[in-house]
């Protein structure tokens, strides 16, 4: 299942954003995603709960 996890293209897209973006803000935006995936998913739960009767 993970034999094809990781492939040449995901370092390709790891190495433009480390030149884009720089090591050091990496983590902060990867942090904040984390954060609003989770809102998202909270956001999205709340309105399954107020549609059920």
């Amino acid at each position: 299942m993970f034999r094809n996890a990781v492939q040449p293209w995901h370092l390709l897209v790891l190495v433009v954003c480390l030149l884009v973006f720089g090591s050091k803000k990496l983590p902060d935006m990867a942090r904040s995603l984390g954060r609003s995936m989770r809102i998202l998913k909270s956001e999205a739960r709340a309105l399954r709960a107020d549609d059920t009767p």
